[in-house]
């Protein structure tokens, strides 16, 4: 690898050290300083790239991808923010004319925005595709639109709970379903969507993502696949993870940080299956599904922490999180804190926390991977949340600066495709929080979407996340235009967003749009 000095911009530096430059040496930040300074005039330098006054910042992370599914929605069938019924099966019969003989899989769906106020029924869908096996997942990715000739191809599921003959599909019956819905891909097709995912990733400044992989979501086939593209690269770093019980064989095959990440706990609030204490508002005597119990929880974290493996878990509803954490708390009882603190421990979302459970979760050292743009887009008196839960939870919910105060390992991600894989809309969103008081600045949105995700993996050590002698190099080089705030150097959000022009994954440039 070459020597490279960037030079004449703004770099973004712990502490504001109003550096205007730096030198990549290989796979390592070599020098961060001022134009002018040595060794800024180029001595030694294979290659000089003028900035032209653009913002240098590490590569962002993403800690909570579904890469297969993003690679699948960029593909074309993204159903994300259609504005009908009548708009999605137009999109879905579209996408079937241009896949013939293709397991059609598509995402986005939100009958709450639509006219209709219901999901596709499966005779829709028979008519849009022409009888072919469709699958299209709700926008949390908790419940699914299929067509008849994919309930056809699953008989198990018509004995499951969650089972509907419409076709719209929840808990175990999804999960079934959908696991069939993947496994039906082609090698050829999952590498493609896959390699869309990482490309993508690269052009918004990405540099590292952390794969959420779980049986009924994915596959280990899957997972491989994955992994063994990103290292053949040049594409960003893949980190991954099994959602799985005692699966430590799986972790170890393919050199897992953990088996964290969508282990699920509960499911999700827009599908009513996120475990709540008290029942939605919006429908009486339901309080969503419970998928753990406190001791299978606590043994996990037990299993995991003696492995030397991150443990972790899905949990949105508060119900799910109190299971949780009296499971790790549980496992400190048994332990001690500070090997549960050593083990870097995870959880996911986590909307519905109180202070108690922060303040556990602070304790033990656990990081909490968030998603910002869930609250921009379900947040709010009016919003989803305030449909299902009511204001008063609503308003309680993702508690972003309650958990960074608290001292909680905070890291922002995306749920890709729940959410779009977007780091400056996520960092807008934690700025912008429908909550005043929970808001970040976005300088903590920063380093939570850059070092945080490296401290959510566990590998935090050696600068990884900020720009400094020694650290990886990481760069993702933005185009502000004139929206940079004189005080931060940072973007004002409130503005035009910046445009990636470069990035660079540990020496690799990966997406280069000068």
């Amino acid at each position: 690898m070459s020597r490279v000095l960037y030079r004449g911009g703004v770099v973004h530096t712990p502490g504001d050290s109003g550096a205007t430059a730096l030198i990549l040496d290989g796979d390592t930040v070599a020098w961060v300083g001022r134009d002018g300074d040595p060794p800024a005039a180029g001595d030694g330098a294979d290659h000089v790239v003028d900035l032209d006054g653009a913002l240098v910042t590490p590569a962002f992370v993403d800690t909570h991808v579904h890469a297969t599914a993003t690679g699948l929605a960029l593909d074309g069938l993204d159903l994300t923010g259609c504005p009908s019924l009548t708009e999605a099966l137009r999109r879905v019969a579209e996408h079937a004319a241009v896949r013939p003989g293709e397991v059609l899989i598509g995402h986005g769906w939100d009958e709450t925005l639509w006219p209709e106020r219901r999901a596709p029924t499966a005779a829709e869908l028979d008519a849009a595709t022409g009888g072919a096996v469709c699958y299209l997942s709700r926008t949390d990715a908790h419940s699914a639109a299929v067509s008849t000739a994919m309930l056809a191809c699953v008989p198990a599921a018509r004995a499951e709970a969650g089972f509907d003959p419409s076709g719209h599909i929840r808990l175990d019956a999804h999960h079934t379903i959908r696991r069939h819905a993947f496994d039906g891909m082609s090698p050829d097709q999952r590498r493609r969507v896959q390699r869309r995912t990482l490309t993508e990733a690269g052009r918004r400044g990405i540099g590292c993502l952390h794969e959420n992989a779980m049986p009924g979501l994915s596959s280990e086939e899957d997972l491989a696949s994955l992994l063994d593209l990103a290292r053949t690269g040049p594409h960003p770093e893949v980190i991954g993870y099994w959602g799985e019980l005692g699966a430590v064989g799986t972790a170890r095959r393919h050199g897992l940080a953990g088996l964290a990440g969508d282990l699920l706990a509960d499911g999700s609030i827009g599908s009513h299956t996120a475990c709540l204490t008290d029942p939605y508002t919006d429908a009486p005597g339901t309080t969503g599904h419970a998928y753990l119990t406190t001791g299978q929880v606590t043994e996990h974290v037990l299993e995991c922490t003696r492995q030397g493996l991150q443990a972790g878990f899905h949990a949105i509803g508060d119900g799910a999180l109190r299971t949780v954490l009296d499971g790790f708390r549980a496992a400190a009882e048994r332990v001690g804190t500070d090997r549960i603190r050593a083990g870097h421990h995870r959880l996911e979302h986590v909307e519905m926390l109180d202070p108690d459970m922060i303040a556990t979760m602070a304790a033990l050292g656990i990081a909490a991977s968030v998603q910002p743009i869930a609250d921009e887009f379900w947040g709010g008196d009016d919003g989803m949340y305030a449909r299902r839960l009511g204001r008063g939870r609503a308003r309680a919910m993702n508690p972003f600066r309650s958990l960074l105060e608290a001292g909680v390992p905070l890291a922002l991600s995306s749920d890709s495709p729940i959410m779009p894989m977007s780091p400056w809309p996520a960092i807008r969103a934690a700025a912008r929080h429908h909550v005043p008081a929970q808001r970040l600045s976005v300088a903590e949105a920063l380093r939570a979407h850059t070092a945080g995700g490296w401290r959510a993996a566990g590998r935090h050590h050696g600068g990884a996340g900020f720009l400094r002698p020694g650290a990886p190099a990481s760069i993702a080089v933005w185009d502000c235009g004139d929206g940079l705030d004189a005080a931060t150097g940072l973007p004002d959000v409130d503005g035009p967003l910046p445009h990636c022009l470069r990035t660079v994954v540990r020496g690799r440039t990966v997406h280069d749009g000068r």
